[in-house]
């Protein structure tokens, strides 16, 4: 499944006679490309008593020719549609390029004797990983040159990385095709060899307290990583510690900040468990600390004689007790904080003398400090009405420095040192923006908007302030809202050039995600998933109604299950956007989810449901993007997916356009683009990242009108409807 086929990187003429010799229109010389039609080979699927016709399903052999063909075909249809904007597209690439500080160097962080950073050098796609001992003066070690392990690759990603105790060796994973199959290797950083030991499919990895065992976990033909072994440097046999037999829980291994504990970790969407076993004793039996308990999840760190454990058991936002490592039965848990209905307890990170909890409420994050020393308790203070922070490194107990990275819609990423006891705060670093790029001409709020049941979603948005409020504004609004992860409010210095165009640009909370909490995301999946959509409606047509843009101005982007998001609102309300980008897109909801043999689909049941329940079967079909598709009129819509993604299969996106193509009444383009060589996040290298990201910003900027700054001017293209049978 992970091999590519040849013809996947024909050049465009060939690829286009093969197009044609296989039945699958290439383009037409003359003014106006004709887009490929997708061939009907009917597959009939019964379920509960209903007959559902699929007449795409032969996209999902990528092997054969004809497959490709078409993924190539659409490619080169694309490529001609978007050709007046080739001019704009390097504009932006340029302009994008020029922003970014593009030879750097992370902030050094102290792990035992060593100081750990990356860097990036000019014109290399990939970071170096470094340190140097003892000192920051020191001579600097590469650890690892991504550029080196990707030379001669079409993708490369670095997955685990973990260093030895004693630092002399490294344990590391790649992915040479996109489809997120790791193989792990060991360095010997004395040497800079590379030893014989090697696994295949590999998750998480973690090393013994010895520095010659590694605890690493592998995945079944479903992606579901559901062993964890043990391996001895060396050894050609490993034995199994654990196996996840319960196909909804993935599990996976990892040490305690202390580094005196392993942690087996076994989790489905709503529930977990976690075993223990001490680091000095790898050859041990794990332990449990509490049975497995439906819709509740916990999760545990460990300090001094005590683990800390985060539960949700008397409340869906968590509260924190703690219980004795020697016996850490739920009989003798300990409440340390109560579950509180509108603070959702995140996670917290333990210091010698410190406890940080990351906490979240209404929306925004929060780090709340107590001193076990004194029991003082205060939370650090964040200055802007919208932003994230997120903790960075923070190896080390004995410290009373808190690392953390603080970022919001138009301050870029800095990393700050916060003193625990006497709460001073230390910038180390503020990325660099070149270029001239001032804050202060931007403006950022959150608002709230009322979803049709009345419940408040937060809206964080973001403007140049000379910017009109009378509703001309073109907007570009994004969310994501599914499996409880929260939109984080990011700066993106690519952003700007939307923005110093006259964009608005906003992030809807919606439900499903985890912005407000467990209830948050309860309230948007399974079968309350429809809140999802008609909370993103809802925003739109607020900022509408409050003059950040008007009807025919607005534009919307996510990907993954937030192409699911697009996919959806798109079928309900097609006259409400202007442009859609659906990255990655999950829009064959009711057919995967299906298909057990699918990655990911049966450990989704508990976000979106088993359809071989008919409530949940019929509740999924009412929203399903691919099924509900109908004759009528669309807005412009680009799809992107890649031939290698692992976690929405490239043919749910060519599926959805495929079927769009016949049924569209509308002269808009529908332009689907297969990155032939890239996974679920597109291409590995951060310069071929930009120019997807030229490219379609540039798609947006030409459908709102403001693409006609380039010398080749842009104008209105015909887009030929294709023929229904």
């Amino acid at each position: 499944m992970k091999q590519h086929h040849r013809l996947s990187f024909l050049a465009a003429p060939a690829a286009l006679l093969l197009a044609g010799l296989l039945g699958v229109p290439a383009l037409r010389a003359g003014d106006a490309p004709i887009p490929p039609v997708a061939k009907k080979a009917p597959k009939t699927d019964v379920l509960h008593g209903e007959k559902r016709v699929d007449d795409y399903f032969w996209l999902r052999d990528k092997e054969k020719p004809e497959v490709v063909s078409y993924l190539t075909a659409e490619n080169s249809y694309t490529d001609e549609v978007m050709r007046p904007t080739e001019a704009l597209q390097e504009t932006l690439y340029k302009e994008m390029l020029g922003r970014i500080q593009q030879t750097d160097l992370s902030v050094p962080q102290k792990d035992g004797g060593y100081w750990y950073y990356n860097r990036t050098e000019e014109g290399k796609q990939y970071p170096i990983v470094c340190r140097k001992k003892g000192s920051l003066d020191a001579p600097e070690e590469v650890l690892l040159d991504g550029n080196q392990l990707a030379a001669g690759q079409k993708f490369f990603n670095l997955g685990a990385l973990s260093v030895s105790n004693d630092g002399n060796l490294l344990a590391y994973s790649t992915d040479y095709t996109g489809f997120r199959q790791y193989t792990l290797q060991v360095k010997d950083l004395r040497t800079g060899q590379t030893l014989p030991d090697k696994r295949e499919k590999v998750t998480a990895v973690t090393w013994a307290a010895d520095d010659k065992t590694l605890f690493y976990g592998v995945e079944d033909s479903a992606k579901r990583s559901h062993r964890i072994y043990r391996h001895a440097l060396g050894a050609a046999e490993d034995p199994l510690v654990y196996e996840e037999k319960d196909e909804r829980f993935n599990v996976w291994v990892g040490r305690s900040r202390s580094r005196e504990y392993l942690f087996v970790a076994s989790g489905s969407m709503t529930s977990s468990e976690v075993r223990y076993l001490k680091a000095a004793e790898p050859e041990g039996e794990p332990k449990l600390v509490a049975a497995r308990r439906p819709d509740i999840e916990y999760d545990v760190e460990h300090r001094g004689d005590l683990f800390y454990i985060t539960v949700n058991d008397t409340g869906r936002n968590g509260r924190l007790v703690t219980a004795p490592a020697a016996d850490p039965d739920p009989k003798n848990w300990q409440e340390l904080l109560p579950h509180r209905a509108g603070v959702m307890l995140e996670g917290v990170m333990l210091f010698k003398d410190h406890m940080v909890a990351f906490e979240r409420e209404a929306g925004l994050q929060q780090a709340a400090v107590t001193s076990f020393k004194t029991g003082e308790k205060h939370r650090i203070s964040f200055p802007e009405p919208v932003y994230t922070v997120f903790p960075q490194g923070n190896p080390e107990l004995d410290t009373g420095l808190l690392r953390f990275t603080y970022q919001s819609l138009v301050t870029p990423a800095s990393v700050y040192d916060y003193g625990l006891d006497n709460r001073e705060l230390k910038l180390l670093k503020k990325t660099e923006v070149l270029g001239g790029y001032d804050p202060s001409r931007y403006a950022s709020e959150r608002i709230s908007i009322p979803a049709p049941d009345g419940t408040a979603v937060p809206v964080s948005i973001v403007y140049r302030k000379d910017v009109p409020r009378d509703g001309s504004a073109p907007l570009m609004l994004t969310s994501y809202g599914s499996y409880g992860a929260p939109s984080f409010v990011a700066f993106n210095p690519n952003r700007l050039s939307l923005l110093d165009r006259g964009f608005v640009y906003a992030i809807a909370h919606i439900r499903g995600g985890g912005d407000l909490g467990k209830a948050w995301h309860d309230d948007g999946r399974m079968l309350h998933k429809k809140n999802t959509f008609t909370d993103f409606i809802a925003v739109a047509e607020g900022l509408i109604a409050r003059k950040y843009a008007s009807k025919g101005r607005v534009t919307i982007q996510g990907g993954s299950a937030g192409g699911l998001l697009m996919g959806a609102v798109t079928n309900m309300r097609p006259d409400l956007f202007k442009a859609v980008i659906a990255n990655v897109p999950f829009v064959d909801v009711i057919n995967t989810m299906s298909d057990p043999s699918l990655p990911l689909t049966v450990a989704e049941f508990e976000e979106w449901g088993n359809p071989q329940n008919k409530a949940e079967y019929d509740y999924i079909k009412s929203y399903d993007p691919y099924g509900n598709l109908a004759a009528r009129d669309y807005p412009a819509v680009l799809v992107t997916t890649s031939l290698n993604d692992s976690q929405v299969m490239y043919w749910e996106p060519a599926k959805y356009v495929a079927k769009m193509r016949t049924l569209k009444t509308d002269p808009n383009p529908l332009l689907l683009r297969t990155n032939m060589a890239g996974g679920h996040g597109g291409s590995s290298g951060r310069y071929d990242r930009l120019r997807e990201t030229a490219f379609e910003t540039a798609f947006l900027l030409w459908q709102v009108g403001l693409a006609k700054e380039e010398k080749d001017e842009i104008g209105t293209i015909e887009i030929p409807v294709a023929s229904r049978p």
